[in-house]
């Protein structure tokens, strides 16, 4: 039985679950990533429980699949070590069903990767071009085979040449005034059992204990963009040396580090929303459809939920199933025969804009709030903070981690 065939362009954690979730609905998928290679280091993700739900209704059990560590408190501190808030993973378990994990992003995409057929990756292809003005998308690659496909996945990442092409009205990324930096160490002998992110004035410091004793660490502070320090572990110290343990012993093991294991990033998020997330017959997804700044860690989970969306809104890949969607039914509402996957592209935007523009806005709103500079604004922010109940920071999270559904 012929199958419908998907191209997605990008083998980030968005794409890969596409592939995999699209592979599991029939389809027959073709995961084309610029790189020669998959990525040997990396930072670290947490995966929130909306995204646990997302990956479980594609049957990927993330913490088996790639491990995990569970923190026992989650909150945010003072750069003289005061908690301002804190909650226990064990009842965000209780609320939500599960606590949220944190992986190595090498070792969720190794594993994301494993769970395709291996014919279906093609490393060291970048997708240059989609021709979409005849029958069917035909996606043209560097490597110059052009690959003809029923649906392109446009998951090629924040600079997304894509959505450039596609939306060339659209104002594009919006530079957030601040730059990050992350490693992953290994410290066994510290543990440390909280996922932390500490506040200073105009920087930031987080830490979130992974398997085997490491730790994904991260960095943030205001600078202009295109800034960069010839020796980040020397920028690091000199910024962060004098904060709360753990971060002092956490340094001494940045600085064992090579330079090109500490990745540095200014920090963008979309200025604007996309006004759809598909154009003809390519839809995009993650950050090439809603990039967003890092403060709520939702940036790798909504890519997730839209990957699972998208899958599940179109038809079966067995052409001769019928053009049922995910939802049970003929999506594309013209009578028998009709073509299924116009109506499901214009179903996903539906399913997915406003919910992915409302956690964009409010990541850069969480940001403006951690990044503040000015003494006596800061020292009112830590105030409010710490005026909060535990209860009521924790059911602020509910629209994010209860928020994932599929469409009925």
């Amino acid at each position: 039985m012929p199958k419908r065939h998907a191209v997605v362009a990008g083998a980030g954690i968005g794409g890969l679950t596409a592939g995999i979730a699209l592979h599991r609905r029939g389809w027959r998928v073709t995961v084309c990533e610029r790189a020669a290679e998959p990525p040997a280091t990396g930072a670290g993700i947490g995966l929130a429980p909306n995204a646990l739900r997302a990956l479980d209704a594609i049957g990927v059990d993330a913490a088996r699949a790639a491990g995990s560590a569970v923190p026992t408190t989650m909150g945010v501190r003072r750069s003289g070590g005061q908690w301002l808030t804190r909650t226990g993973t064990a009842d965000m378990a209780a609320r939500y069903g599960m606590p949220p994990i944190a992986v190595p992003r090498t070792a969720l995409t190794a594993a994301l990767a494993a769970a395709l057929p291996p014919e279906a990756l093609r490393y060291g292809t970048a997708v240059t071009a989609v021709d979409d003005t005849g029958g069917g998308p035909v996606v043209r690659t560097e490597a110059g085979a052009d690959l003809p496909a029923d649906l392109v996945v446009a998951a090629d990442g924040i600079h997304s040449p894509l959505r450039q092409a596609c939306f060339p009205t659209h104002p594009g990324l919006h530079y957030l005034g601040e730059i990050a930096w992350r490693a992953i160490v290994d410290a066994p002998d510290l543990l440390v059992p909280a996922m932390s992110e500490t506040w200073g004035r105009g920087e930031r410091f987080g830490v979130t204990p992974l398997s085997d004793g490491r730790y994904y660490l991260y960095a943030t502070a205001l600078v202009p963009a295109g800034t960069r320090s010839a020796d980040p572990r020397a920028e690091l110290r000199r910024r962060f040396g004098s904060w709360h343990d753990p971060i002092p012993a956490l340094l001494d093991r940045i600085e064992r580090l090579d330079r090109a294991d500490i990745l540095q990033n200014d920090l963008y998020d979309l200025a604007a929303p996309l006004p759809s997330l598909h154009h003809g017959r390519i839809a995009w997804l993650g950050d090439a459809a809603h990039a967003m700044a890092p403060n709520l860690g939702q940036g790798g989970c909504q890519a997730i939920e839209d990957a699972v969306v998208l899958a599940h809104l179109l038809p079966v890949g067995d052409v001769g199933a019928g053009g049922g969607s995910g939802g049970g039914g003929d999506t594309g509402g013209s009578g028998p025969g009709a073509d299924p996957i116009p109506d499901a592209l214009a179903a996903y935007t539906a399913a997915r804009r406003d919910r992915t523009d409302m956690v964009r806005v409010r990541a850069r709103r969480v940001g403006r709030l951690g990044a503040l500079r000015n003494p006596l604004a800061a020292a009112a922010r830590d105030l409010a903070v710490r005026a909060t109940p535990a209860r009521l920071a924790l059911r602020g999270m509910d629209d994010l981690f209860n928020g994932f559904r599929l469409p009925g």
